[in-house]
């Protein structure tokens, strides 16, 4: 037992000394409202709200952070006829609602952006992946776009689940199943994503204690257990082959297993619940770890949740459990290597510039340009100007006049690109304190900003400019330059640009992006492989299956 002082200030003020590792925030409130006389107190510690919903409802202030000594304050907060802290609830529910309204428009400029082909503003590429970590693609765009918005807002909810926040990943999680519905359900039945989601809201439910839910609960249920059946195979046969016959449905079954059985028993159906419940727990001692199995895998060096996450996987078989875990450490560096390549090709698109329909070039149709002989660089113009329409790409390079205003246009870029880089970098000098004909000289006779500051660094104040102009004529540089655009080919300047050789496009606006949400959904992506929706800890499970076995006995014999 953790016994500490608080210090309160503010509708009651003084030092309580309370049991850290017992009391909830519920009880130290009710504690203050009884010493305070007030109908209603808001707590804040450090700066934060405290809430009886915080985290789970069972944990105690250590839990929460509170420590020997912590200051709170206690300020009373007007309430309605029913007791209810008006502006807190109004204040709270607003800002629930502007959050979610955020992740919502974030997830869907997400997916649209990664899923229609445009040019990414990331150094990262979202793209879907079957359980063996190969890219797949399913249906059209707006199918991909909506499975990756599901998938998105999914991982979001299971994180939220994880800290306790029930509510709020209920509100997700129905986001992430009005973005599924947007996909053809044909495509949704090859998969279990949707199923399992149902499963987790209906697990959100349950752990909010709410038994208003009860009769959606079950139909979700129905639906989740149909879905699975579907994507898995009878008894599981279809996973276990694609699996290599691993088991790491287990977990999975058992907490849906465990919901039937508490909706069968609110529903008063004693018998099928029991049942249910039988069968859950039956799973539950499958997923109990040995601790000589652990041992043996803890003692070869691997972390002890992973060791876990290896053995329920596998039915406990430690050798299956080793083979998973070098084959999962295998994977993760393939995937490492191949982000690392996919930020390399990002960067290269980035250098084509954009279709008129603001989508970047194909990689894949510029190499099949690439080798049958034609120069990246112009084949990449010849697709971007066409729309990645690679027939049409093909016709330009091998069309003399084409061929040559797309090499133009080339220039044009590159020269474009060179300015903008030049006077980055002259201002970015200027402002360390160099005269701007000085710094202007030293970038025409230096290739980078770095060597220009080097020489610039040497030069007596009174004679960078004049030194550097003796020895470096300005006019040669811009002479090479035009004669470089002479050895191309004549033509007229307008050339190759979208003004006039490109149909014009209708552009939708550039959307601001909330980089805070994004970095949000995209960080549990990060994070997630092909087992975590099947990676659950069971703990909590096991405590209601013993719950609900205890009420079904007295239930029996009354």
């Amino acid at each position: 037992m953790v016994m500490g002082k608080l210090k309160i200030g503010g509708a009651w003020s003084g030092v309580l000394e309370v049991e850290l590792d017992v009391w909830t925030v519920a009880m130290l409130r009710q504690e203050l409202v009884d010493r305070s006389g007030c109908a209603c107190l808001k707590l804040i510690s450090a700066g934060k709200v405290l809430r009886d919903g915080d985290g789970d409802a069972s944990q105690n202030l250590t839990q929460l952070g509170l420590k020997n000594n912590a200051r709170i304050l206690a300020t009373n907060v007007p309430v309605d006829q029913h007791g209810n802290s008006i502006k807190e609830e109004f204040l709270a529910e607003e800002e629930r609602s502007n959050r979610l309204s955020r992740l919502k428009t974030a997830a869907t400029n997400l997916a649209t952006r990664h899923a229609d082909g445009s040019l990414p503003v990331e150094d990262f590429n979202l793209e879907l992946e079957n359980q063996n970590g190969h890219k797949v693609q399913l249906g059209s765009e707006t199918d991909q776009r909506a499975i990756m918005m599901g998938l998105m807002l999914h991982a979001n909810g299971k994180a939220l689940m994880k800290r306790g926040k029930y509510r709020d990943a209920l509100e997700v999680l129905n986001m992430g199943e009005e973005s599924f519905s947007l996909c053809n359900p044909k495509l949704l039945e090859m998969v279990d994503n949707v199923s399992i989601l149902q499963i987790d809201m209906v697990w959100c439910y349950f752990m909010l204690r709410d038994i208003s839910w009860l009769s959606v609960a079950g139909i979700r249920l129905e639906k989740a257990r149909e879905g699975i059946e579907r994507a898995h195979g009878k008894e599981s046969t279809r996973l276990r082959i694609l699996q290599g016959h691993r088991f790491p449905e287990l977990a999975l079954h058992l907490r849906m297993e465990l919901l039937e059985g508490v909706i069968a028993y609110h529903r008063g159906h004693l018998q099928k619940s029991k049942d249910a419940l039988s069968s859950a727990q039956t799973r539950y001692l499958q997923l109990q770890v040995p601790d000589e199995s652990l041992s043996f895998l803890l003692s070869m060096g691997y972390r002890e949740s992973e060791a876990k996450r290896a053995l329920r996987m596998n039915n406990l078989d430690v050798g299956r459990a080793l083979d998973f875990i070098v084959e999962e450490k295998a994977k993760r560096t393939q995937k490492r290597k191949e982000d690392l390549q996919r930020q390399k090709e990002i960067l290269e698109q980035k250098t084509y510039g954009t279709t008129p329909l603001n989508k970047a070039v194909s990689l894949n149709k510029l190499n099949q340009l690439v080798s049958i002989g034609f120069q990246k660089e112009v084949a990449a113009e010849a697709l971007r100007r066409n729309e990645n329409d690679a027939e049409k790409a093909l016709d330009d390079l091998t069309n003399p006049e084409t061929n040559s205003a797309l090499q133009n246009e080339i220039i044009s870029r590159k020269r474009k690109r060179l300015r903008e880089a030049t006077k980055k970098s002259t201002e970015n000098l200027v402002a360390m304190g160099f005269d701007r004909a000085s710094v202007e000289a030293a970038l025409r006779r230096f290739e980078s900003e770095e060597q220009a500051l080097s020489y610039l660094l040497t030069q007596p104040i009174t004679n960078t400019a004049g030194g550097i102009g003796a020895d470096h004529q300005v006019g040669g540089s811009a002479t090479e330059e035009r004669g470089g655009t002479g050895s191309v080919g004549a033509g007229p300047k307008v050339v190759g640009s979208s003004s006039q050789n490109e149909p014009v496009k209708k552009q939708e606006p550039v959307k601001e992006r909330d980089v805070e949400m994004e970095d949000e959904l995209t960080g549990e992506l990060g994070t997630a492989d092909a087992y975590s929706d099947y990676d659950i800890e069971v703990t909590k499970e096991g405590e209601a299956i013993n719950e609900y076995l205890a009420l079904i006995s007295s239930a029996e014999n009354a």
